[in-house]
């Protein structure tokens, strides 16, 4: 799965070309061999896609139409939904031998339901959910979690390696879902635990002498380490530097309630859970909606 991508004749579909769509199709531009055909509700990121060498295309069922793949990377599940089997969607053009990949993160139960409709008209579907920052979508160097078959999960292979370092199959359809699911919801509660832990450093600077930098560093570089600490915290956090056009706490909430709705299915009680989905929506009643999600800092 890292050697170069081997050419196709049939393009590539990429639909939804947001935060995190836009840059990774950048990069199937840059790095792979195929055709990419794109389409957005917003013509900003289209017009940006084509002076890079993409094709634009009028709608979902004019990519579906061209491409032997179709990638979707949306908001969450209604959108999802709606793309894939509303009016005009991707089940009105599929074929029989396509392939969708779905990039979103979305409901498992969803994503296992639009499965069983694209194989009834014979092509198959696989959830590939994408984890770490936007600056990884722009590098190529995100994590990829991947549901399905694994004859699908070769086919998708070279094409997932121009936007990853690291894609791992972990089941069947739904799987890669309930992996990045669990992700996040293991990345907000450590991001709630490094916020407390800044803020308590912070508290201590009137009464002790401390580096923040260097106390965080040492943390980094010992048992409290993490990639939140690394890419969140010393990133935004303690920069106190929340962008607009990132993963912000609406999102952020989306998520986790996708978490709490699988604790809910099994009869978990995911206390840690709960008490960050607090924080995130006090950072959400306090009009911090679309900043990055790390900006619930400012509510401790």
């Amino acid at each position: 799965m890292t050697g170069p991508p081997a050419a196709r004749t049939n393009p590539i579909g990429f639909i939804g070309l947001g935060v995190m769509g836009e840059p990774m199709c950048r990069n199937l531009l840059a790095k792979g061999r195929w055709p990419v055909v794109v389409h957005d509700v917003r013509p900003e990121p289209v017009e940006r896609l084509a002076a890079a060498g993409a094709t634009p295309a009028r709608s979902v069922a004019d990519v579906v139409a061209a491409a032997d793949v179709i990638a979707l990377s949306l908001p969450g599940g209604p959108e999802l939904e709606a793309v894939v089997a509303g009016d005009g969607g991707v089940l009105t053009a599929l074929r029989g031998g396509q392939l969708v990949v779905d990039h979103s993160t979305a409901p498992p139960l969803l994503t296992k339901d639009l499965a069983e409709r694209c194989r009834a008209v014979g092509a198959d579907y696989c959830d590939a959910p994408i984890a770490r920052t936007r600056q990884a979508a722009h590098d190529g160097t995100l994590s990829i979690m991947v549901g399905g078959t694994s004859e699908s999960f070769e086919r998708l292979g070279p094409i997932l390696a121009t936007m990853a370092t690291d894609v791992i199959h972990c089941g069947d359809v739904g799987s890669g879902q309930v992996t990045k699911i669990l992700n996040n919801m293991m990345l907000f509660q450590n991001v709630r635990a490094i916020a407390e832990a800044h803020a308590i450093a912070t508290g201590l600077l009137d009464t002790i002498d401390l580096d923040l930098d260097r106390v965080f560093a040492a943390i980094a570089g010992a048992s409290g380490g993490s990639f939140a600490l690394r890419n969140h915290g010393m990133t935004a956090m303690f920069r106190d530097s929340y962008p607009t056009e990132s993963f912000s706490t609406t999102y952020a909430l989306k998520d986790l309630g996708y978490a709490l709705d699988l604790a809910s299915e099994v009869g978990v009680d995911a206390v840690g859970a709960v008490t960050v989905g607090e924080l995130l929506r006090a950072a959400r009643d306090a009009g911090y909606t679309d900043e990055y999600w790390p900006v619930l800092r400012r509510l401790l």
